[in-house]
């Protein structure tokens, strides 16, 4: 797979797909940014080396229709804020008023595509809509582990059309997650909380299989001993075991059992909270695993929306070693499925330029 430093970029039409599928409030400001700010650097390189910038997310569900509120307007403005440089922002994303467009930009330019989700030709990765993409650009990179799970044109479509690489968020994602499922330094602890348990189920049965032990929380619990998640070595199982409110906290002898597996880690992969953290009283249990995953001086990995919004509020973010943008794609490539994105910039199939 090619990344970012493999290209010549001078004087390029680079165009990135990034993630800035952020979550807004109901005047349509952004709540959370961290994954605004994780391509930045991937950013600042194309810039540093003279390409012409072409940045494309989706936000939200717009379903193939154009939503007012769903329009980029407020990535546009938070990306200035960090870049602290000027970026136009289309009112589209294909066509050719916008072609014309990039043809005029000099380098170190940036140029902002309107949401890809307006057009439903995007999750059905239409081939034309995928070309018509492409056209805008000399060299692909995909910034986006998010979407790699996504068969979608601005994903695995373009790639047919376009030198394509990774970015540099990309890539340390990938390096991350491999070093975890590949070579972890031993023991591995692998902790899965939370509500979505369906999404977590086919990680939890792989980590059951890899890993030392694996923490659970109350919701998931209850699944396995339900059989509803298959696990082949229950023996690695370190279940709850506080009288509490189903999903809500773990107790405290819980806590103190979980640490004690912590504390002997030298890897730890951590998705999902371990209580009902949008309320004060239930935060207790998720707060005191992530001081002891600090402690521990593992090599950490966090992931889910709701667990790193929980971190960054508590400013314990930067304490893990690597902090994963990914979501359900995350979880996908860690329980051992290929990623059609991923799978595209390994060069499966051949270049029709």
């Amino acid at each position: 797979m090619r990344t970012l430093k493999d290209f010549n970029l001078k004087g390029k039409r680079v165009l990135v797909r990034c993630d800035f599928n952020v979550p807004l409030g109901e005047k349509g400001e952004i709540l959370d940014d961290f994954r605004i700010k994780q391509t930045i650097p991937t950013i600042e390189y194309l810039i540093e080396k003279g390409a012409k910038v072409i940045l494309m997310s989706h936000l939200g569900r717009p379903e193939g229709k154009v939503v007012e509120i769903l329009r980029l307007t407020p990535v546009q403005n938070k990306l200035m804020e960090y870049l602290d440089l000027s970026i136009t922002k289309a009112n589209d994303c294909v066509g050719k008023e916008i072609g014309d467009w990039i043809n005029q930009m000099q380098s170190g330019e940036i140029l902002l595509l309107e949401n890809l989700r307006f057009y439903k030709e995007e999750e059905e990765n239409d081939e034309n809509f995928a070309k018509a993409l492409s056209k805008l650009g000399d060299i692909f990179i995909n910034d986006a582990l998010s979407v790699c799970h996504r068969n979608h044109a601005s994903v695995v479509g373009i790639i047919k059309y376009l030198p394509s690489g990774a970015g540099f968020l990309l890539e340390k994602e990938l390096k991350a997650l491999s070093q975890i499922i590949e070579n972890p330094k031993r023991p591995l602890v692998v902790i899965i909380g939370g509500s979505k348990v369906g999404d977590k189920a086919k990680v939890a049965e792989k980590f059951s299989e890899i890993g030392d032990w694996l923490l659970v929380g109350d919701l998931i619990a209850e699944e396995i001993k339900g059989k509803k998640v298959k696990i082949k070595n229950l023996e690695k199982i370190i279940w709850p075991i506080d009288e509490s409110g189903l999903g809500k906290d773990i107790g405290p002898q819980t806590i103190e059992l979980f640490k004690d597996k912590i504390l002997l880690a030298k890897t730890i992969f951590w998705a999902g909270p371990l209580g009902k953290i949008e309320e004060e009283k239930y935060q207790k249990g998720t707060k005191e695993i992530a001081k002891a995953v600090i402690e521990s001086g593992a090599f950490s990995v966090v992931g889910g929306g709701d667990t790193v919004e929980f971190l960054s509020k508590f400013g314990l973010l930067e304490k893990f070693n690597h902090v994963s943008t990914g979501g359900g794609a995350m979880l996908e490539f860690l329980s051992g499925e290929k990623l059609p994105g991923v799978e595209a910039l390994k060069g499966k199939w051949k270049l029709k330029i």
